[in-house]
């Protein structure tokens, strides 16, 4: 699956690096190891200095009841408030409970229609649950507001195949290489898809755009190369 969000972010270590930094981003990477600021933190710019440091610090012990709690409370001041949202949702998926995640980005994507970010976290959410056919719905609505959105295309391809739907996967991945030709990781899953619907054309124009790129990937796309006889 795409490096992003859920094993997401948590795979990923769950840290951006600072640079240029507003001064609330720089009060957040005082809060954590030199060089980095977590992505909890980062979503919830503008808040009191205490409830940032009580994140970092249920963060780093990995209490997510804790921030769960401390989400609920905030959420019941403003329940507009995208970042707790955020936070709410990202501590349910850390304790394995993503139907109530669902329901926290769910909320995100209530308040802000038009972040691509809250419809990525709530289709992981349901990819989690199982649940692929809602996921590829929640992505079909994310690209009503931006039609190339490669986050979005690459993760529809990807339930695509999860869901052995190869011939919609082409279609999703095909997009996202005329749209985002740069992109490696959407050639690998435009490839392998070809390989697997026995389109040697496809294989080829993929292996063929990873090897110019010098993309690592063009060697994990070999292992699908179609047999011809």
């Amino acid at each position: 699956m795409i490096r992003c969000c859920v094993a997401w972010l948590a795979a990923a270590g769950f840290v951006l690096a600072c640079a240029g930094c507003t001064p609330q981003a720089m009060l957040a990477n005082a809060l954590i190891p030199a060089g980095t600021t977590s992505v909890l933190l980062s979503h919830l710019q503008g808040e009191p200095e205490g409830n940032l440091k009580l994140v970092a610090e249920l963060e780093q012990r990995k209490d997510w009841d804790g921030i769960i709690r401390l989400a609920e409370q905030n959420l019941k001041i403003d329940r507009n408030s995208s970042g707790w949202w955020f936070v709410l949702g990202y501590a349910h998926t850390q304790a394995g409970r993503h139907a109530r995640a669902a329901d926290a980005f769910g909320e995100m994507v209530r308040i802000s229609p038009d972040d691509l970010t809250a419809w990525e976290l709530l289709a992981r959410s349901y990819n989690s649950m199982g649940q692929q056919q809602r996921a590829v719905q929640t992505l079909n609505n994310a690209l009503r507001v931006r039609t190339d959105a490669p986050e979005i295309l690459l993760l529809l391809g990807q339930t695509h195949e999860e869901m052995r739907q190869d011939d919609q996967a082409v279609l999703a991945y095909r997009q996202l290489t005329k749209s985002s030709p740069a992109l490696d990781a959407g050639w690998l899953g435009y490839g392998r898809a070809s390989a697997r619907l026995g389109r040697m054309a496809g294989y080829n124009e993929a292996m063929k755009e990873l090897e110019r790129m010098k993309s690592p990937l063009a060697a994990e796309l070999a292992k699908y190369k179609p047999v011809t006889r």
